[in-house]
């Protein structure tokens, strides 16, 4: 039998920003696939749905209100936790702006959020899972959530474009120092999806059209598509990749 399994039972996920669009569909995704989770979001009535969601599907969850910028919550968090091991970093904003004329406060906020807590919430995230003595011989699955602006540059997303290239940096030094324990690390790099927050940006009708135009298949992702990618990372389906990056852009940065 060649193909790998895509099953995460008996596995325990932690999903951040798990309250809407991306972070949603992957704890949904990978209860589908037999995951029990742990959701962290900043508000409460967002994961109570997700979680009525995933107990639809017979799985476990627990969720935290969560502000992932608060150092001492996050440390409280993990050590309420028994078990780890599948991790999806997926908490981050975007506020564009032209490069001259971006706020500091706007550069140091995004700087914190997209970058700091992510490595914050991966390290503490690593350490649970090493607490598990057979980690080596069941592995573990750390996806950092990039964007294909962590490959290339585009118009008023100079920090966002620094974030993303720092995450596509971070996955590869974690992956080297976590692999002699199985715990293989990973990013996506979605293109465009319609999630509410890509929402506001698509009310100026010239910008989602100047958009769909960069995009060769001439469509936006999913956020089925990127959630499918997490399972596939987060499985026994991918157990030979570590420190490496799914772009999932309709061929954006192929060209």
């Amino acid at each position: 039998m060649y193909l790998k399994s895509l099953d995460l039972k008996n596995k325990i996920a932690l999903v951040t920003g798990a309250g809407k669009g991306i972070g949603r569909a992957s704890a949904i995704a990978l209860a589908e696939a037999g995951a029990n989770l742990i959701i962290l979001s900043r508000t409460e009535s967002d994961l109570v749905k997700v979680e009525k969601d995933i107990i639809k599907l017979k799985r476990k969850c627990k969720y935290f209100v969560c502000d992932i910028l608060n150092n001492n919550q996050v440390i409280d968090i993990f050590s309420k936790i028994k078990k780890l091991d599948i991790l999806v970093n997926n908490a981050g904003t975007n506020i564009p702006s032209h490069f001259t004329k971006i706020k500091k406060k706007d550069m140091d906020y995004m700087v914190d959020l997209n970058i700091k807590s992510a490595f914050h919430i991966a390290q503490l995230a690593s350490n649970k899972m090493l607490q598990s003595k057979n980690r080596k011989s069941i592995g573990g699955s750390i996806i950092n959530m990039s964007s294909q602006l962590g490959k290339v540059g585009a118009p008023n997303r100079s920090t966002y474009n620094m974030t993303k290239f720092g995450i596509e940096g971070l996955t590869k030094g974690m992956s080297i120092d976590l692999a002699s324990n199985n715990i293989r690390v990973n990013s996506i790099c979605p293109t465009f999806i319609e999630t509410p927050m890509v929402k506001k940006f698509f009310l100026d009708k010239s910008f989602k059209k100047k958009t769909l135009n960069n995009i060769p298949l001439g469509r936006f992702a999913t956020e089925s598509d990127i959630a499918t990618a997490v399972v596939y990372l987060a499985s026994h389906a991918s157990s030979m990749m570590t420190g490496s990056s799914l772009v999932i852009d309709g061929g954006w940065t192929a060209k």
